[in-house]
Order: structure tokens, then C-alpha cells, then sequence
């Protein structure tokens, strides 16, 4: 079959300067002059009328980050540092990363830090019954997600790949991985969550306690912002690229979101999303068409936020009545905005809305 059109709903060429639609806080920018190796030194006198902002490209997307205060340029280029660092520690791309080598291997030790990001996928991947699952990999390589040589697999194909398609078939002791059955990994699902809290620790570190980050779209905020008030974050509408479903909010929280919309291509009239149900070997045929984790934590927003995206609206209730995971959550449906108890009175949206409480 040939391949008739591809489209992507974020630019690379336009998200450089729209990458701002997300967050609703007025930035200037003041780029960060110098990479330093640490926030050392006396503590400088606060002074959050000081403003660093930097736009990177990693992990396959733009960034943006904004820190207040006397140490923020510091802040915000050690930030930088570090998120080139764990970019080419997860990278699939890279043939010196640990997860390139574990894929090759089949086992072998890893750094303290894809450990811990492997343990807290395998958490995710077990209270969402395998619907995020780290070892998707082949079946994204298949439809031709990792490489952009997009294409719609044969059904054998998918068969073949899905044998070794089981989040049960990665073993992490210590910092010592195992995988059985052919499994290969890709962290992509959970690596930019885990890289938003490490900056977050960053801003921390160096006596920021103002600050915002945009992760391609994963945003995470630290304190409120500098007069006190909640950081207000624009949730995107699927539908639409200059509209949102409403306005959150928040403060000392990660925002995450998942959607089909986000990368796919079309061919012989169907749209392919790069969201892939891990049983199914297809991309999730969900009744969702956005999930938004509000959550404390950046790795497990970022995870969740694919689960529920995958176990659709019915799912995402059911493991939010749960308990077993503390977040909030946004979802939407195409024409219903679904709020969690939790957010009903910080998010607000112009858009017919229903409260999803804990109890049913």
C-alpha cells in the first residue's frame, strides 16, 4: 500500500514559537549565558523579579524552561545539562545509551537512573493491567514510529512482534536488567515525565522556588508564580491547534498529556496514531481523544497518562476510583470534558463538563 499523506499536528517549525499556546504565564525570555556543573556558592540574596528562559531541542521535541529568582540563569543552563544527559541515556537512537545496549544484549547493568525510571514503569504497567508497557518497542518500530518510514504492518507481522510484547518479560534487580522472550524496550513513554521532576529537583537545588517547564507540550510547575497566584495551564483541544478544552489552576504539579492527535500519518484514507495498545499490536481504538494527568509526580503522570489513554474512559474511572494511584485527571471524549473531583474547582472550561467523583 503506498502512503499517500502525512500530517502532524505539531510542527517542528512553528512549535518553536507556539510552544507558549500551553502555558498561559507571560514569559520574556532571557537566555541562559553558561553551563555550570552545580549551584554551589552562598545563597544569594532572593530576588524573583530575575527571570531566565531557554528553548532547547531534545528528545525529539522543543522545550521551554523558565526559572525566577537571583540563581536562575544558573538554574536553567544546569537544567539544560542535564536534560542533554538523560536524553542520551534513553535515547533508542543512541547506540551508547543504556537502553540500546540492554535491547542488544539482553541484559546487563544500567545507571541508578534507568533503573529507577524501568521499576516505576513496571508499577504503572501492573495497576493498568499492561496497558503502559516499556516493551512496545518492536511493534513501534514496526509501524515505523521510531524511524518516520511510517507504514501499516501486516496482521503476521504484528503477530510476530507482539510475542515478545509483555512488560512480565523485563526483570530489573538492582540495577541489574534482564529481558526474556525477545523483548526489546523504549522508555519514550515515560522518559520526558521523569525528565521534567529531575529539573524540577534542579530549580530546587539552585533556591528557585518559581518556576515552569514545557516538555513538549508535559508541563510541570514549581511554587506558584512569582505574586503568589496558581500557575494557569491551557489544556489543548485535540481538535483544534489555537483552542483549549479550559484552563488549570495549579501549582507544585506536573500536567501531562496524551493523544492520538499528537503524531500519526494517514494512508489509504485511515489515520494511524502512534499510541499502540500493547495487546492488540494496533493503535488503541479509544473513546478518548485527549488524557491529561495532573499529578505530583512527573514520571507517573507521564506513564499514566498513555495507560489511561489506551484503557479509555470506563478504564481511567475505574483506576481513579481505585486508589491504588494518587492523581487527577482532564479527559475528553470529542464533545464531553471528564474532570476528576479532585480539579473541579481549578479547572474551568466553557465545554459541557462531568465530575468523575471516587465513589461511583
Amino acid at each position: 500500500m503506498e502512503l499517500t499523506s502525512i500530517r502532524w499536528r505539531i510542527k517542528l517549525k512553528s512549535m518553536k514559537y507556539n510552544i507558549r499556546k500551553y502555558i498561559l504565564a507571560g514569559i520574556t525570555a532571557i537566555l541562559a549565558a553558561a553551563v555550570l556543573t552545580a549551584c554551589g556558592g552562598s545563597k544569594p540574596e532572593k530576588d524573583d523579579t530575575v527571570q531566565s528562559t531557554q528553548e532547547i531541542f531534545a528528545m525529539d521535541t522543543y522545550m521551554s524552561l523558565t526559572a525566577y529568582g537571583s540563581n536562575s540563569e544558573e538554574a536553567v543552563s544546569k537544567a539544560v545539562q542535564e536534560i542533554n544527559r538523560l536524553d542520551a541515556m534513553f535515547s533508542v537512537g543512541n547506540e551508547d545509551s543504556d537502553v540500546t545496549k540492554i535491547n542488544e544484549n539482553g541484559s546487563g547493568e544500567v545507571s541508578e537512573e534507568t533503573a529507577f525510571i524501568m521499576n516505576r514503569a513496571m508499577q504503572v504497567s501492573e495497576k493498568t493491567n499492561g496497558a503502559f508497557d516499556i516493551t512496545i518497542y518492536p511493534l513501534m518500530e514496526l509501524w515505523g514510529f521510531t524511524t518516520k518510514n511510517y507504514r501499516v504492518p501486516e496482521s503476521n507481522e504484528i503477530t510476530e512482534a507482539l510475542k515478545g510484547v509483555s512488560y512480565t518479560n523485563v526483570e530489573v534487580n538492582g540495577q541489574q536488567v534482564t529481558l526474556s522472550d525477545g523483548a526489546s524496550i523504549d522508555l519514550g513513554g515515560i522518559a520526558k515525565g521523569y525528565t521534567s521532576s529531575r529539573v524540577i529537583q534542579i530549580m530546587k537545588d539552585c533556591g528557585i522556588e518559581h518556576a515552569i517547564i514545557n516538555l513538549g507540550g508535559n508541563v510541570q510547575v514549581l511554587g506558584t508564580k512569582t505574586d503568589g497566584s496558581d500557575w494557569r495551564v491551557a489544556i489543548q483541544n485535540p481538535a483544534s491547534e489555537n483552542s483549549y478544552l479550559g484552563i488549570l489552576s495549579t501549582a507544585d504539579k506536573a500536567v501531562i498529556t496524551s493523544g492520538g492527535y499528537e503524531r500519526y500519518f494517514e494512508q489509504d484514507g485511515h489515520v494511524y496514531h502512534h499510541i499502540i495498545d500493547p495487546q492488540t499490536g494496533y493503535p488503541s481504538e479509544s473513546d478518548l481523544t485527549s488524557v491529561t494527568i495532573v499529578c505530583s509526580d512527573g514520571t507517573t503522570a507521564d506513564a499514566l497518562s498513555t495507560a489511561l489513554f489506551v484503557v479509555g474512559l470506563d478504564g481511567a474511572k475505574e483506576l481513579y476510583r481505585s486508589g491504588a494511584i494518587d492523581f487527577d485527571m482532564i479527559l475528553f471524549d470529542g464533545s464531553k470534558v471528564y474532570v476528576s473531583e479532585g480539579i473541579k474547582d481549578t479547572f474551568s472550561t466553557d465545554m459541557d463538563k462531568e465530575i468523575i467523583t471516587r465513589q461511583p
